[in-house]
């Protein structure tokens, strides 16, 4: 997706959020951005964990029932 946009793209649309929000909103926003993207991966990561777990376990009991 953002492969498309190229560099003078990026550039332009860096500048249009400059004049939009100006200069002390940006740092703000761009924070903003992060974290929220570091909440996503966060949470991404622990689902992904949670159902790798239930499948290990589920794994588990299947081959305890087979072995039995």
């Amino acid at each position: 997706m953002l492969s498309n946009i190229g560099i003078p793209g990026l550039i332009l649309i860096l500048v249009l959020a400059l004049i939009i929000f100006g200069p002390k909103k940006l740092p703000e926003i761009g924070r903003a951005v992060g974290q929220t993207l570091r909440e996503f991966k966060k949470s991404a990561r622990e689902l992904t964990s949670d159902m790798t777990e239930d499948v290990q376990k589920d794994m588990k009991e299947v081959k305890d029932t087979a072995s039995k």
